[in-house]
């Protein structure tokens, strides 16, 4: 793979990886499929803040006590794998639930387990709404495919005009075309 180079080094560019030189085509194809993946990156996996990690344990314990990776592999399943919270923000969130007396902690084999206490578990009850695996990351999680699919699109052009024969660039070019038709035609029906 060819890549760019300046003063006589490898550049890395905005995705962390060289440019491969594919003339002005295979530029604008490289550009559009990095393009793909930062949108991809900026509106798929959204983030949650503080306050749902927060109701999510409180959730999740009211059902059984847990320890902290157990609450995070349940939020991850729960969502569909759309939401994953990390362990940075998970151990604070029961540290502060802890100093709240809303949850209480034992500790077996090194192991901390978490359960709600009595005023943790109305807290609980309380709460209102859908559970936050339930909120804005499981109804986008569906629009994670779109994006992929996109993408996956790119990849493949991509190889078509790096190994296709000409013919094959062309019936590539028609059926993308066609492609970009069909979606818009999705929109204009509604």
């Amino acid at each position: 793979m060819n890549g760019s180079t300046t003063g006589g080094r490898y550049d890395a560019g905005a995705h962390g990886f060289g440019r491969p030189d594919f003339g002005q085509f295979g530029a604008g194809m490289w550009d559009a499929v990095g393009n793909l993946r930062d949108m991809f990156e900026q509106r798929v996996g959204p983030r949650m803040g503080r306050g749902d990690v927060r109701a999510a344990i409180l959730a999740l314990l009211l059902e059984k006590p847990m320890h902290g990776y157990q609450l995070i592999q349940e939020i991850e399943e729960r969502s569909g794998g759309s939401w994953k919270p990390s362990p940075g923000s998970v151990y604070p969130a029961l540290q502060l639930l802890a100093d709240e007396d809303l949850v209480s902690v034992t500790e077996s084999d090194g192991k901390k387990t978490y359960a709600l206490t009595d005023d943790g578990r109305a807290q609980a009850e309380a709460a209102e709404g859908p559970a936050p695996w339930e909120g804005p990351a499981s109804r986008t999680e569906h629009m994670a495919a779109l994006p992929k699919a996109g993408a996956k699109l790119a990849e493949a052009s991509m190889q078509v005009m790096r190994n296709g024969t000409a013919a094959q660039k062309e019936q590539a070019i028609a059926v993308l075309d066609d492609a970009r038709r069909k979606i818009y035609a999705i929109l204009a029906a509604d």
